[in-house]
């Protein structure tokens, strides 16, 4: 069984990289039940030749599946399947849903006072990541700049207790990041929602400020949904993470 890069999600224009292609694949025979609750998965050598895949593409894709809540890796003795359905995808110490709740009370109204407060430094900060950003082609770059882009706006709404906030969840926000990408391919989404986030602030405007953010984390709410979905198309319409 050769899962390349070469195959494609259906119909849509998306490409669907070798990562993807495995972790569909073994995410599907956990949820078929070929691989039951308390199942030792084969070892990352005997999956790698049946898959016909390297070992990084592999382990990518069993980090992705842990992070779905379907394995645990127990150290020296392999990767166990712990559920038979994704509920809610965990990100360090939490799960989508509570990140998303803290994120909508939290960066929502930042953007806000990050607009009527900013100074031209914090422009050209944001600016300037912004920029490297939208040039960037490296995801694992990608995704340190990004979390990065967060703290910078929670540093100009001139507010410490913001910024410690973002500190706190930085790790969960840049692992969220990395999946979302792999599994979603929201880099270039992202990019524009981070530039109408920043013309807000540029332009001084609350309301646009809020609304830019606001639909920035609906957009993220909506893939996650999407990927959780995508192994059960039974859940009713507003199921999943942050609903």
């Amino acid at each position: 069984m050769n899962l390349s890069d070469s195959q494609t999600g259906g119909p849509g224009p998306r490409r669907v990289s070798a990562m993807e292609a495995v972790l569909g694949h073994l995410r599907g025979a956990i949820e078929r039940g070929t691989y039951a609750v308390g199942d030792k998965l084969p070892s990352e050598a005997e999956l790698c030749r049946t898959l016909e895949v390297s070992r990084p593409v592999l382990r990518e894709a069993l980090r992705a599946l842990q992070t779905m809540g379907l394995t645990v890796s127990r150290t020296g003795r392999g990767t166990f399947v712990v559920a038979d359905r994704v509920d809610e995808p965990t990100f360090g110490d939490y799960t989508a849903g509570h990140l998303l709740e803290v994120r909508r009370h939290v960066e929502i109204p930042v953007a806000g006072y990050a607009a009527t407060r900013r100074t031209p430094d914090d422009l050209d900060r944001l600016g300037r990541l912004l920029d490297r950003m939208e040039r960037e082609t490296d995801t694992t770059a990608w995704v340190a700049m990004d979390s990065l882009f967060h703290l910078a706006v929670a540093e100009a709404a001139q507010n410490p207790v913001f910024r410690r906030v973002i500190e706190e969840i930085r790790d969960a926000l840049a692992r969220q990041s990395a999946f979302l990408n792999e599994l979603g391919g929201r880099r270039e989404q992202s990019n524009r929602e981070h530039r109408a986030i920043v013309e807000a602030l540029v332009d001084g405007s609350e309301h646009d400020a809020v609304q830019a953010m606001s639909h920035h984390l609906d957009r993220v709410e909506t893939t996650l949904t999407h990927i959780v979905r995508a192994g059960h198309p039974d859940t009713p319409p507003g199921g999943g993470p942050g609903a």
